[in-house]
């Protein structure tokens, strides 16, 4: 580990089961699991789990547009609830192409998220900005047909600045967003 990474390692939120840490400046990494007897969950990730994640969050999310490409590719459109207008920072939004690897020898599956940058959506704020985002890898780690481990990477751009009160609520939102999404999963039955 080189000397910035293990200088700015940081847990900034564990709860619910979720864990939220930076791994440096620009990397971040949520951590979860999910359990249920009830169903087969590999069957379920897929992008219909995309959506449901803001489906159930429709306090974080203005408006989600989601235009499935293929059974492995899609385009999602996400635009945020703009939270600090009071202190005079833009609304956010993304446009991302999401990708869909299964890889059967290490029992994974794995989304990955690049941002759109050539194009802003009609519905979007001129004056909301773009989410600085440069990747995202979601690692559904298949354990058994029940329960799946979830290993998230989130990755800004080299140019952004995180502040840390920013990291905190980034914090309370991923853990509420994943925590509806695991409850949710966890409740189902068929």
């Amino acid at each position: 580990m080189d000397s910035e990474n293990s200088s700015s390692y940081k847990v900034i939120s564990e709860k619910n089961g979720m864990k939220f840490t930076r791994i440096n400046k620009h990397k971040y990494q949520i951590n979860f699991s999910i359990q249920n007897n009830h169903i087969h969950l590999p069957s379920i990730i897929n992008f219909d789990l995309v959506k449901l994640i803001y489906d159930l969050n429709g306090d974080i999310y203005e408006k989600v547009v989601l235009e499935k490409i293929n059974d492995n590719e899609s385009k999602i459109i996400i635009l945020m609830k703009h939270f600090f207008t009071d202190i005079g920072l833009p609304q956010r939004y993304a446009c991302l192409h999401v990708s869909k690897e299964t890889i059967d020898e290490i029992n994974n599956i794995i989304f990955f998220t690049q941002p759109i940058l050539s194009e802003k959506p009609e519905f979007i704020p001129d004056e909301a900005e773009t989410i600085p985002l440069n990747s995202t890898k979601m690692f559904c780690e298949i354990i058994t047909d029940h329960k799946i481990n979830i290993h998230c990477l989130i990755v800004f751009n080299e140019h952004s600045i995180i502040p840390p009160f920013m990291e905190k609520f980034f914090g309370l939102i991923f853990n509420k967003i994943f925590n509806r999404v695991k409850q949710f999963i966890e409740n189902y039955r068929i």
